[in-house]
């Protein structure tokens, strides 16, 4: 908690923090105010909180690489050599040779001809979405997009329209009117997996129907990268559908275990963004260890493949056990596994039972999931071990007949 000093506030200030207080309050009655979980170790299958050593399943980090020797030794070797900051923004002074060298490996990856970088996964939808599309333009968008998708749609000053999740036939509805209104650009943006439900878009039918009217398709792979395709290379990769898919955006905070995020895709793209993605054009450059770090998550991803197998056998095994306790799972397809839980409150004190039981998986209601759809959602990764699993399945077992949810019988 940060330290209160003793200062006097004016009754401007007082006046404002007595609204947001009105506004806490309700996210309390509502039972989704949650406080910050403060982890005392590094990000892996188990972490300390409060003293407690619990296995998690709650981090992004799907391959364990954020402690992984090769990617350490990189972002030390980096930081000795080029320092601890860029100190400048990528159009001024803050390209250096290893930022280059990062794009050039994502874009070989992605098998594409190029690629840009950008501070983080939120940030690249941002700047993509607001500089390529302009008045005269559309967007089609999947109803549960991730928020960094719906907000960089909001930058616009394109039309929208949105289509039922998943649904190919309702898309290609969107797709002919957008047709029939005769826009200049025509985009079609998809989760390539959906990270509240852990569900693959159905990617090469969306293409297909996209092709058909014109329209270019970008996929947001942020749960994708590192998790499907050959050596997680994604969803195009899983699918097969390279130079086929305009923009393939992705994550380097997840699967990647470091911190960015990047558009894989042509050089006009690349250029085009250069000059008008505002994140990447008024935000400095990424340190000089995050960068060094993520050139060796590549390295891993290219000769570490046995990671995303030990990732997929706990996956099916988990999914699985889940299953047989009688807890409904959803539509999940990848390690994003929700315990679907109905109110908030359920999903928030299932949450809070399995920290009792040394299990970190954390409750996610309204306006994160629509209400009525809380859930606890676990995300398995390479290095949970079969007892950490167990471990947590028999935390499941016992806090769902504690609470009278399914799966406690």
């Amino acid at each position: 908690m940060i330290e209160n000093h003793e200062i006097t506030m004016s009754a401007a200030v007082n006046a404002l923090d007595e609204s947001l207080s009105e506004d806490l309050e309700q996210l309390r009655r509502d039972g989704l105010y949650r406080p910050l979980r403060v982890l005392e170790s590094a990000q892996a299958a188990e972490v300390v909180i409060g003293g407690r050593r619990l296995v998690n399943l709650s981090s992004n980090n799907y391959l364990g690489l954020t402690t992984h020797p090769h990617l350490i030794e990189a972002a030390v070797q980096a930081t000795r050599e080029w320092g601890a900051g860029s100190a400048a923004v990528r159009t001024i002074a803050g390209t250096q040779t290893l930022h280059e060298e990062l794009e050039r490996r994502l874009a070989v990856f992605k098998k594409t001809p190029a690629a840009l970088t950008f501070q983080s996964g939120y940030a690249v939808n941002l700047g993509v979405l607001s500089a390529m599309l302009e008045d005269g333009d559309v967007v089609i968008s999947d109803k549960l997009n991730h928020a960094s998708i719906i907000d960089g749609i909001r930058l616009t000053k394109a039309d929208r329209l949105l289509y039922e999740h998943a649904d190919v036939d309702d898309a290609e509805r969107a797709l002919r009117r957008a047709r029939e209104k005769g826009y200049r650009r025509v985009l079609l943006v998809t989760d390539g997996v959906f990270s509240m439900d852990g569900d693959i878009a159905p990617l090469p039918e969306l293409v297909e129907r996209a092709e058909r009217y014109g329209a270019a398709v970008m996929v947001d792979d942020a749960h994708a990268s590192g998790v499907l395709g050959s050596n997680g290379r994604g969803t195009t990769d899983h699918f097969g559908l390279h130079g086929r898919v305009a923009l393939n955006i992705g994550t380097l905070s997840k699967a990647v275990g470091v911190l960015g995020g990047y558009v894989a895709s042509t050089q006009a793209v690349r250029d085009y963004l250069i000059h008008k993605g505002r994140p990447f054009l008024f935000s400095s450059s990424h340190p000089p260890a995050v960068v060094a770090a993520c050139i060796a998550a590549i390295d891993v991803l290219e000769n570490e493949p046995e990671l995303l197998v030990s990732l997929w056998d706990n996956t099916r095994y988990f999914k699985g056990q889940l299953r047989d306790l009688g807890f409904d799972i959803g539509r999940s397809e990848t390690p994003i596994t929700p315990v679907m839980c109905g109110e908030a409150p359920a999903a928030m004190r299932l949450s809070d039972v399995l920290m009792e039981r040394g299990v970190f998986a954390q409750g996610i209601g309204f306006p994160t999931v629509p209400r009525g759809q809380a859930r606890v959602r676990t995300i398995v990764t390479a290095t949970h071990s079969r007892a950490q699993l167990d471990h947590a399945l028999q935390a499941f077992a016992e806090a769902g007949a504690e609470l009278g949810l399914r799966g406690g019988a």
